[in-house]
């Protein structure tokens, strides 16, 4: 089980943590929501839980908990700039589909 970063998902990450002033590393997770049924969550992280999955690429840290990891082994999160529009996007294989405005998948 795996989570990956690029090059520029993890200068994101970095820059924020730099910025913050604090934290660990990054946490993803999912939650359900929305229309077809899970969305992805992130959010900095100051102390591990217990049952936090460290992965640590790039010099950044990805902290997930096991139940995320099962819908988002093999996640690669990027960083992308589209525009006037920039945010972080997940490359997941594990996604069967998505709803129409993009905020929620399934598996």
């Amino acid at each position: 089980m795996a989570i990956s970063v690029t090059e520029a998902a993890a200068s994101r990450v970095q820059k924020f943590l730099e910025n913050r002033g604090k934290g660990v590393g990054l946490r993803l997770g999912v939650r359900t929501s929305g229309c077809s049924g899970m969305a992805y969550i992130l959010e900095f992280v100051d102390e591990l839980n217990e049952e936090d999955q460290v992965f640590e690429q790039l010099g950044v840290k990805i902290i997930i908990d096991p139940k995320s990891l099962a819908y988002m082994d093999g996640t690669e999160l990027d960083f992308a700039k589209e525009g006037l529009n920039e945010g972080f996007k997940f490359n997941n294989p594990n996604v069967k589909s998505e709803c129409g405005c993009g905020e929620s998948f399934n598996v």
